[in-house]
């Protein structure tokens, strides 16, 4: 039986994970301005992830077979999760990287909008009010005044609508994960799906031309640490996640509020105090969301 962790040390831990999730997007700015393209960046990160977890599924003796009626449906998965990850890196690649990952940060509302729509939940009234603090959160972190709408969606616009179109695809897979592929294993169910991912990116990325590599070695370490730091993320989140109770989970909200400070170290990237309290608004609320849950 695994042996359960206390809810202080799992929530410093999975803060932990957070900060690595958020350093891999750092470290994926810093290759873009240096040269990378947002394909070859989710090709090697896809294909290192995929690599570390066939390591650790044969170290742990974990079965690679998979059910006919699901092989369809983890296709499905993993091309979702090509369209996020192209959506969010791009938006990363326009944006400061904390506005990009609080805007991905919809991502929980949308699932919980979609399970309602779906049947598979009954709408929460208390789940209304924690939707819309984040919504007012978002507004105050993105800086979005009447006043200043237009100058602002000019500068932020399209990164906000990548960011928003990795969290509608990511809402997809959550949802998938959630109800048809629960069954299989975490590790082979992601194993599959980065696999897919790196495939399908590979193709495309070749003939669109987009897979173009560092220009210096700034770019080749920015390629190589966002590779090492979510594949470090996600490995550490199969040996935690079982460990604890599904209330301490709402610790991985606190990647934008990494990403922040880590990208204010690396980047310079800086924004308001206003925009700051929004952050922590928004990041709170789908806190709040996932506890009530």
């Amino acid at each position: 039986m695994t042996a359960k962790l206390t809810p202080g040390l799992g929530i410093v831990i999975l803060c932990g994970v957070s900060t690595a999730f958020a350093a891999n997007h750092v470290a994926a700015r810093l290759t873009f301005d240096h040269g990378t393209s947002v394909a070859a960046a989710i090709v090697t990160r896809a294909a290192g992830t995929a690599l570390v977890l066939l390591f650790m599924m044969k170290l742990q003796s974990i079965g690679m077979s998979l059910p006919r009626a699901l092989r369809g449906r983890l296709f499905l998965a993993g091309a979702l999760v090509a369209v996020q990850s192209y959506c969010l890196y791009s938006a990363v690649a326009l944006i400061p990287a904390a506005l990009a990952l609080l805007v991905f940060q919809t991502c929980p509302m949308l699932y919980v909008l979609l399970s309602w729509a779906m049947g598979k939940e009954a709408p929460r009234p208390q789940a209304f009010g924690a939707m819309l603090l984040a919504l007012v959160g978002l507004v105050l972190a993105l800086n979005i005044t009447p006043d200043k709408f237009a100058a602002q969606w000019s500068t932020l616009g399209a990164g906000v609508m990548w960011a928003f179109g990795g969290a509608f695809s990511f809402a997809f897979v959550y949802y998938m994960n959630s109800h048809s592929l629960k069954s299989l294993d975490g590790r082979l169910r992601t194993f599959v799906m980065t696999s897919v991912t790196a495939t399908l990116v590979l193709a495309g990325g070749g003939l669109a031309g987009k897979l173009a590599l560092p220009a210096d070695g700034v770019g080749v370490a920015g390629l190589i640490l966002l590779t090492i730091f979510y594949c470090i993320a996600m490995s550490s989140l199969f040996f935690v996640l079982p460990r604890l109770s599904a209330a301490s989970t709402v610790a991985l909200n606190f990647e934008p509020i990494a990403a922040l400070a880590l990208a204010w170290i690396f980047l310079g990237q800086s924004i308001a105090p206003l925009q700051i309290a929004g952050a922590f608004v928004t990041v709170g609320a789908i806190a709040w969301l996932g506890v009530k849950k």
